[in-house]
């Protein structure tokens, strides 16, 4: 009976019509109302806070142009934001005279059904209908082209890297996964749309998580870009108040009128019971503070992310007296241009605890199976270890032939392995059961190193870090191996050379 009481208590309570967070340009007219009307005609009725995004995402500047270059949304997701990409591309297409529009998803369903969405809502009106001139429903090569000219593609930034994705208008949806590649590619194209039309470019997405997205620090300077008012820039943040989703109190959690606040769409599109459903135990608790309370865990966006091992616990772990005393440890790692390459060693000192250091460190891949080789029969290591997935890979054939040679094992790591040895060398940090000798390479390496997703794991990121972390990358890897697995022999340690 106290649940049921408790459902009832929530029924009349719905979705906020206003962001929490709300930024746009001053405009003397907007071109929202015309889009609103149309959507209707294709019969998508609007929800008050679609129609509130859109009438100020689409002001107009006395001149013509739109008020806002640039539009930030963040919402939770099923609250309705793909209606307002669809009546925003619709207005596209049919009034506003865009001759090229792309919506990008970062997955192909994603992309593929809003494709769909967009054309069943065109077939509904005859004389939108009658417009078009073909519409190709091939994976990959989904499009609508006008008889008037007009296209709307549609693209997946899954493996395109983002060029290409230039026009008047671009929707990057899911946002989350925009990485700085793909914007570094596609905002100079769109600019040079400037001159002569009157591009728009949309980011929308829900709020970062730094555990699930990579590449979020994009998405986190638009956010910082519409927080701060910048000109150009329309930004609207449906999210509960709060900067970090792991301690969200019980009360707030639980807070029907919270849940309203982040979720615009409660009562009209997703039923409170749904989220108390979510906040009881359907979702974890940080997963439910990112995903339905719109808490973001947002990275750094001055190009400084947060260091996963501060310089204080790294300095603290530094010991130039340290060596391996016994069996070794070899790894190694490329860089993902190939412009570097790093050879590591690991094993126990003489206090017990781990050591790791840095062999090699050198330019290209020249040279590294013959000194891998030469290295590990030199001091008895009968495996070298590596990240077959990542760059260093396009060696293990080569490595192959000359480790057969020598009776040298391989000894590739899963996905699985690899997030393991992350998590393990950050713990020997955190607990001051690891030593290394403070050489300059690793140090940089551990600066600007980055996280990546990998299950419900991190590994590091190669491309998402801001230095070469091949050193890193392999002193991982290497450290890894000196417990997960059991060398031939053990030896007295000689200075590496």
């Amino acid at each position: 009976m106290e649940s049921t009481s408790s459902l009832l208590s929530v029924t009349d309570v719905v979705g906020a019509e206003q962001p929490r967070v709300c930024s746009h340009p001053e405009y003397v007219s907007s071109a929202g109302v015309e889009a609103i009307k149309l959507a209707t005609r294709a019969g998508l009725e609007l929800d008050t806070w679609q129609q509130f995004v859109l009438m100020r995402s689409l002001g107009e500047r006395a001149d013509g142009k739109w008020s806002a270059f640039e539009v930030g949304l963040v919402v939770p997701r099923q609250n309705g934001k793909g209606s307002i990409l669809e009546a925003r591309e619709l207005a596209g297409l049919f009034l506003f005279g865009e001759k090229l529009l792309i919506h990008s998803a970062h997955e192909q369903a994603t992309s593929s059904e809003h494709f769909r969405r967009l054309l069943q809502l065109i077939e509904g009106v005859p004389e939108f209908d009658r417009r078009v001139l073909k519409a190709p429903k091939g994976k990959g090569m989904e499009s609508i082209e006008l008889r008037g000219g007009q296209r709307i593609f549609f693209k997946t930034r899954t493996a395109g890297g983002g060029r290409g994705l230039t026009g008047d208008f671009v929707a990057l949806d899911e946002a989350m996964f925009l990485s700085e590649a793909t914007i570094g590619a596609l905002v100079p194209t769109v600019a040079a749309r400037s001159v002569h039309g009157n591009p728009q470019l949309w980011y929308t997405g829900s709020a970062v998580d730094q555990q699930k997205h990579e590449h979020g620090v994009v998405l986190a300077r638009v956010r910082e870009r519409g927080m701060k008012v910048t000109p150009r820039v329309a930004y609207f943040e449906w999210s509960a108040g709060g900067s970090d989703p792991s301690v969200v109190p019980d009360g707030v959690r639980s807070d029907p009128e919270v849940w309203a606040q982040a979720n615009p769409g409660m009562g009209i599109r997703i039923a409170a019971e749904h989220i108390e459903n979510e906040s009881a135990g359907a979702l974890g608790p940080r997963e439910f503070a990112v995903e339905r309370l719109g808490i973001g865990d947002w990275p750094t966006t001055d190009g400084s992310a947060a260091q996963v091992i501060s310089d204080a616990d790294w300095l603290a772990v530094k010991d130039r007296g340290s060596g391996i005393e016994g069996k070794v440890s070899l790894a190694f790692d490329v860089r993902p241009d190939r412009s570097m390459s790093a050879i590591a060693a690991a094993g126990l000192n003489a206090d017990g605890r781990h050591h790791i250091e840095v062999i090699d460190h050198v330019p290209g891949t020249r040279g590294v199976v013959a000194r891998l080789v030469g290295l590990a029969v030199k001091h008895g290591a009968d495996v070298i270890v590596y990240d077959s997935f990542g760059p260093a890979g396009s060696l293990e054939v080569e490595l192959r032939n000359a480790a057969d040679e020598s009776g040298i094992g391989l000894r590739p790591v899963t996905g699985r392995e690899h997030a393991e040895a992350c998590g393990q060398l950050f713990d020997a940090v955190d607990q001051d059961t690891v030593r290394h000798g403070g050489t300059h390479e690793l140090a940089a390496a551990i600066k600007g190193a980055a996280k990546r997703p990998l299950g419900d794991a991190w590994a590091w990121s190669r491309k998402g870090s801001a230095v070469d972390i091949s050193p890193l990358v392999a002193c991982t890897l290497a450290f890894w191996a000196v417990e997960a697995l059991e060398p031939a022999q053990d030896f007295v340690f000689e200075m590496f050379s």
